[in-house]
């Protein structure tokens, strides 16, 4: 990771301030990135994902270096929720928070009934402008099968999700680049949880469990084609498919 030397004075005594400038998979930085992530993958205070794993904490690193965060802060964030990457909630509210380029972020709660909700909000430092983001509301969760998920914390503490997701928004509408495209650990968890518990997966999956004939697949298929993305049914689907195969 290249740095710039800036001068500074204290004591009398001149300090030398490293401050990155370019990416750690960049020509200049590879190998001294490289050096740093095989030192921190040797510490006992990071996450089990990133002990020994000198790649992963390579990526951490450059992730970091990307938003301008530390390193150890990045690492103890980041989470890996059905193999997406995902930032947790209180980092996105503190980078918010952090990036100077807003007021710190607050929220609103209004509204009554299935319109009762959270919108975030924050000051522009640049323009004075105010900024809001989309409102998060009961009737949202609802369609988004947000509430009908096994223990889902929005049946627990609702006031803490609906602050969560609504912080989400407000990062991903006016700073993509410090959620990097990524969504919340929570948001990842109600997506997944909603398609694992989808019923028509276990009818289908009993289905096939019963299908004889290449014909009795064919109309099992057909039955359900909408949910031949799912990962659950493709695989039992090619399973019982060749189990019925001389």
């Amino acid at each position: 990771m290249e740095t710039q030397n800036l001068p500074a004075k204290q004591n009398e005594t001149e300090i030398i301030q490293q401050m990155p400038t370019q990416s750690a998979f960049s020509i200049g930085g590879f190998d001294h990135a490289q050096r740093v992530a095989k030192m921190l993958s040797q510490s006992n205070l990071i996450p089990d994902t990133y002990k020994g794993n000198i790649q992963n904490t390579m990526i951490a690193l450059e992730m970091a270096n990307r938003i301008g965060a530390s390193p150890l802060m990045v690492m103890q964030n980041l989470y890996i929720v059905q193999g997406k990457p995902s930032w947790s909630s209180s980092f996105i509210i503190a980078s918010l928070n952090a990036c100077k380029r807003f007021s710190p972020l607050r929220f609103e709660m209004s509204g009554d009934g299935e319109e009762y909700g959270c919108q975030a909000w924050a000051y522009d430092i640049a323009t004075n402008e105010k900024l809001q983001g989309p409102k998060v509301t009961w009737a949202m969760a609802k369609a988004e099968g947000w509430l009908a998920k096994s223990g889902s914390k929005w049946k627990t503490m609702p006031e803490l999700m609906f602050r969560y997701r609504a912080a989400a928004f407000f990062g991903r509408l006016y700073a993509p680049d410090i959620l990097m495209g990524m969504q919340t650990a929570e948001e990842v968890q109600d997506v997944v949880a909603q398609v694992e518990e989808d019923p028509r997966v276990s009818e289908a999956i009993e289905e096939l469990k019963e299908a004889k004939t290449e014909a009795d697949f064919d109309k099992i298929i057909a039955k359900y084609e909408d949910l031949k993305g799912d990962k659950a049914f493709r695989k039992n689907l090619i399973y019982y498919q060749r189990k019925q195969q001389p």
